[in-house]
């Protein structure tokens, strides 16, 4: 069976579980490397969301409320 075919028969929880088993994996075994890795790329997309906003209420793209 392909993993493709595994994944459609897995339920959500056991996508996950088998997505963190993948990551854990990737940094050998080192659950506090795969968390910091983790966060970095968190912190990564948040500012590049945040910059992204920033431009669009900067020029008007964006109707926001001001109280």
């Amino acid at each position: 069976m392909s993993e493709v075919a595994e994944a459609d028969s897995m339920s959500e929880s056991e996508r996950l579980d088998l997505a963190v088993d993948q990551a854990i994996a990737a940094h050998d075994g080192d659950p506090r490397r795969t968390v910091r890795s983790l966060l970095l790329v968190q912190w990564q997309l948040e500012a590049k969301v945040s910059q992204g906003f920033i431009r669009g209420v900067r020029y008007g793209r964006f109707h926001c409320y001001n109280g």
